[in-house]
C-alpha cells in the first residue's frame, strides 16, 4: 500500500465536513426532543445564555449575542404551549446594554404573557449575568456557582509611553474639551476622570435598582453587597441573592410547578446553531488569546474580570 501524502489535508477536510454538518443540523438529541414534543401541551422551554454578552449581531466564539437570546425568548413568548421558561445562565456578564436588553425582555415576558421565568445558574453567573437573573420569578444556583460581582467597569488603555519609545505621537483637533476623553495617547485629566466616574456611578445605580427590585430589597440593603465582590451559590442563598440551591433539573421542575403543570413537564430546548466561521473561530481560541482582540473601543461593562 502506498504512503498517503499530505495526511493533514485529509484530516482538515474531515474536520471541515464535521463542522459544516454540525453548523447546519445542530444537535440531533435536542432536535429529537423538540420534534417529539411538537404536539404536547404545557411545556417548559430552556434557553441558554452562555459566554460574554454583547448587543452586537456578529460575535466570536467567546461571546453570545443578546439579539439571539431575545429572539428565542420572543419565540417562546408567542408559543401558547410554553407555560414557563428556564434561562440557563453561564456568563461573566458583558456589555451594559446587552444585560439590560435581556433583563427588559424577561420583565416584559412575565408581565405580558404571564409565563413563569426561572433562572438556573451554571458555573458562573456574575455581574451582567446576575443582572439578568434579577428579572426571574425564581433563581436557582449550585452551591459552588460563582455569582455576584455587582458593579460596573470601564477601562481605557494608555499607550503614551509606548508611542514615546518609538517616536510616535498624535495631533488631535476637537470640538470640545471632552471629545477625546479616554484618548490613550495622553494622560487622563482630573476633569476627564470626574466625568467618566459620574457616568459609571449612574450605570452602577441602575444595577443596584435592578437588584433591589428583583430581590425585593432596598437599595441600602444591596449596596454593601455591590462592591464588585463575588459569592458562591451557597453564600448568595444566605444573603438573599438567590432563592434555591439546585441544578438545572431542579429549576425545570420548579418552573413546571410555578406554571401549574401537573407531573413532569415536557421540556423543549433549542440547540444553538453556529456558523462555520464561528466554529473555526472556536478552534483558534487556543492559538490566539482573547487579549489579542482587535476591538479597542472602551465600553461600559457589567463584567467580572
Amino acid at each position: 500500500m502506498g504512503r498517503i501524502k499530505y495526511p493533514f489535508l485529509i484530516l482538515a477536510g474531515i474536520s471541515a465536513t464535521v463542522a459544516l454538518t454540525m453548523a447546519l443540523t445542530g444537535s440531533g438529541r435536542d432536535r429529537g426532543r423538540i420534534a417529539g414534543a411538537a404536539f404536547s401541551k404545557d411545556k417548559v422551554a430552556v434557553v441558554e445564555l452562555t459566554g460574554i454578552m454583547t448587543s452586537s449581531h456578529s460575535v466570536g466564539s467567546r461571546a453570545v449575542s443578546a439579539r439571539k437570546v431575545l429572539e428565542q425568548l420572543q419565540k417562546y413568548r408567542d408559543d401558547d404551549s410554553v407555560k414557563a421558561i428556564v434561562l440557563r445562565v453561564d456568563t461573566p456578564g458583558g456589555t451594559v446594554v446587552a444585560a439590560q436588553e435581556i433583563h427588559g425582555e424577561l420583565m416584559r415576558l412575565r408581565a405580558g404573557s404571564k409565563k413563569k421565568v426561572v433562572v438556573s445558574m451554571g458555573d458562573l453567573a456574575a455581574s451582567g449575568g446576575y443582572y439578568v437573573a434579577c428579572a426571574a420569578d425564581r433563581v436557582f444556583a449550585s452551591p459552588g456557582t460563582l455569582t455576584g460581582s455587582i458593579g460596573v467597569i470601564m477601562q481605557f488603555p494608555n499607550y503614551q509611553g509606548l508611542l514615546g519609545k518609538i517616536g510616535l505621537g498624535t495631533n488631535t483637533i476637537k470640538s470640545g474639551e471632552f471629545k477625546d476623553v479616554g484618548n490613550g495617547a495622553r494622560d487622563m485629566t482630573e476633569r476627564d476622570r470626574k466625568l467618566l466616574q459620574g457616568l459609571v456611578d449612574d450605570v452602577y445605580a441602575q444595577f443596584v435598582e435592578a437588584v433591589a427590585a428583583g430581590r425585593r430589597m432596598t437599595a441600602d440593603q444591596v449596596r454593601p453587597l455591590a462592591d464588585g465582590r463575588i459569592f458562591s451559590g451557597r453564600q448568595a442563598k444566605q444573603l438573599g441573592l438567590v432563592d434555591e440551591l439546585g441544578d438545572l433539573d431542579a429549576a425545570i421542575a420548579a418552573a413546571g410547578k410555578l406554571a401549574g403543570i401537573e407531573g413532569t413537564p415536557e421540556v423543549i430546548r433549542e440547540s444553538p446553531r453556529r456558523g462555520v466561521w464561528e466554529l473555526l473561530d472556536a478552534r483558534m481560541d487556543g492559538i490566539f488569546p482573547a487579549a489579542l482582540s482587535t476591538d479597542t473601543q472602551a465600553r461600559l461593562l457589567y463584567l467580572w474580570q
